[in-house]
C-alpha cells in the first residue's frame, strides 16, 4: 500500500495551521515535543487545545515565546541568518529526514527572501520567519511528516486570500512578497477570504514536500485533520489533511509520474573549466533534477560546453539566478518539456560493512531495476578499507541470501 497525504488548502496553510492539522491527524504530541527538544534555541512554550472555525471543530497550536528584553542602541538584538539556522539544524539531535525536510523548507523560504531583498543566501536575515515559533513551526512539520512515515504528499491549488497586510517591510498586497516567489509555478486562487490566508512558512512547506497539486481526491482517505488558524471569517480558517492509501493495484497505475518540466540551457566557451563542478553543485541546490555538461563547437571553432539544466517550472528563476551568478554566460534559453518517471521506493539493506540505501524503481507494480546510493557506498568503502565494487558485491549477497 502507498500512503497519502493530502493537503485541502482550500483556506490556504500557515505553519501553526499546518501544526495543529498534523496533531488532529494522529501525530503523538508527546513526540512532537520530545523532538523539538533537539533544536538548541531559545526557551518557549507550546499550547494545543481543540476549538472551532465556521462549526469545524479542530486543533488550534500556539507557539508561545516570552518577551524578548529591550536592548540599548549601542546592543542591537542579534538576529537569525539563514546560516545560523542551517547550522544548528544540522549540529541538533534530529534524525537525517527531518534534518533534510527542515533545510529544503528553509532553503526556499531563504531564497525568495534573498531575492526580493537583493541579499545573498547564506546572509539573508529572517525577520519574523526566523522567530522562534516560525522555526518550530518548520521543523515541526519536517518531524510530523517523518512520523507519518508518507510515501507521497499532493495539494490542492493554494488559496492565499486577499487584501493589505502589515509587515517589517511596510504594507503590502496579499500575498506577500516572499509567498508570491515561493509559490511560483504552483497552481493559486485568490479572493476567497480579506486577508493573508497562506504565509510564507505555510508556502515553503507546501513548496517543499508536495510532488503534486490537483483538486481530485484519488485514493482511499483513512484520517482527517483540522489545523485551525486565528481569523474569524464567514469562511472557515481551516487546513484540512487527508490522510490516505492507495491498494496495490491502484498503484499500478501510478508507477508511472508524468508531469511538466523546464530545460534551462547556455553555452559557455570564456570560463575556466574548475569553476563547473562548483556551478553543479549550486544548481543541485537550488532544486535542479539534472545538470549535464555536452561539449560542442561554436562560431570561429571554439571549443566550448553546452550546459543543461533540469528542473520543475516553479524552479526556475531560481536556477536562472544560480547561472546568472556563477557562470560566465550573458544568455540563457528555455523550454518545456514533459517528463515521466518511474515511482520509486528507498529500502535500507544490511549489509557485512554497515546500512546502504537502495532505490528501486516500480512498473506495473513490480520492481524493474535498483541502484544502491553511491555516495552511501563511496562513505562505507572508505570506512572500511575496501573498493565500491566489494560494497556492490554485498548487496547482491545479502539480496541473494534473503532469496
Amino acid at each position: 500500500m502507498m500512503k497519502i497525504l493530502y493537503y485541502d488548502c482550500f483556506a490556504g496553510i500557515s505553519g501553526d495551521m499546518n501544526l495543529g492539522a498534523m496533531l488532529d491527524l494522529g501525530v503523538d504530541q508527546k513526540y512532537l515535543l520530545k523532538e523539538l527538544g533537539n533544536l538548541p534555541i531559545d526557551s518557549y512554550k507550546i499550547k494545543v487545545y481543540k476549538d472551532k472555525r465556521g462549526g469545524i471543530t479542530g486543533t488550534k497550536v500556539d507557539v508561545i515565546v516570552p518577551p524578548q528584553k529591550k536592548t540599548s542602541s549601542r546592543h542591537t538584538q542579534k538576529r537569525r541568518t539563514f546560516s545560523d539556522i542551517i547550522r544548528m539544524i544540522k549540529q541538533s539531535n534530529l534524525s537525517t529526514d527531518v534534518k533534510k525536510i527542515s533545510l529544503d523548507i528553509f532553503t526556499s523560504l531563504a531564497r525568495a527572501e534573498g531575492k526580493i531583498h537583493g541579499h545573498k543566501i547564506e546572509d539573508v536575515h529572517f525577520h519574523e520567519v526566523g522567530a522562534v515559533d516560525s522555526i518550530v513551526d518548520i521543523v515541526g512539520a519536517a518531524i510530523c511528516l517523518d512520523y507519518l512515515k508518507i510515501d507521497k504528499v499532493i495539494s490542492s491549488p493554494i488559496q492565499v486570500g486577499s487584501g493589505m497586510i502589515n509587515c517589517s517591510h511596510g504594507t503590502l498586497p496579499v500575498p506577500a512578497s516572499a509567498t508570491a516567489e515561493i509559490l511560483q509555478g504552483i497552481p493559486i486562487k485568490t479572493g476567497l477570504v480579506p486577508f493573508e490566508a497562506t504565509t510564507p512558512t505555510g508556502a515553503a512547506i507546501i513548496a517543499s514536500t508536495a510532488a503534486s497539486f490537483t483538486d481530485k481526491i484519488d485514493f482511499t482517505p483513512q484520517k482527517i485533520g483540522y489545523g485551525l488558524g486565528s481569523k474569524d471569517s464567514p469562511i472557515p480558517n481551516v487546513l484540512r489533511l487527508f490522510l490516505g492509501e492507495i491498494s496495490a493495484n491502484d498503484a499500478k497505475a501510478d508507477d508511472l509520474e508524468t508531469g511538466e518540466a523546464v530545460i534551462i540551457e547556455c553555452n559557455i566557451d570564456d570560463m575556466n573549466p574548475e569553476l563547473y563542478d562548483a556551478l553543479m553543485e549550486r544548481l543541485f541546490a537550488a532544486g535542479a533534477h539534472d545538470v549535464f555538461l555536452t561539449p560542442i563547437i561554436m562560431k570561429k571553432s571554439r571549443p566550448a560546453v553546452m550546459v543543461s539544466v533540469l528542473c520543475d517550472v516553479g524552479k526556475q528563476k531560481a536556477i536562472e539566478e544560480v547561472l546568472w551568478l556563477n557562470s560566465s554566460t550573458f544568455g540563457l534559453r528555455s523550454y518545456k518539456v514533459a517528463k515521466s518517471m518511474l515511482r520509486r521506493e528507498t529500502v535500507k539493506v544490511k549489509t557485512r560493512y554497515g546500512e546502504i540505501t537502495v532505490k528501486s524503481g516500480y512498473l506495473n507494480g513490480h520492481i524493474i531495476k535498483s541502484k544502491p546510493e553511491y555516495e552511501n557506498c563511496k562513505r562505507l568503502a572508505k570506512e572500511n578499507g575496501v573498493t565500491i565494487q566489494d560494497i556492490y558485491e554485498s548487496i547482491r549477497l545479502t539480496e541473494r541470501t534473503k532469496k
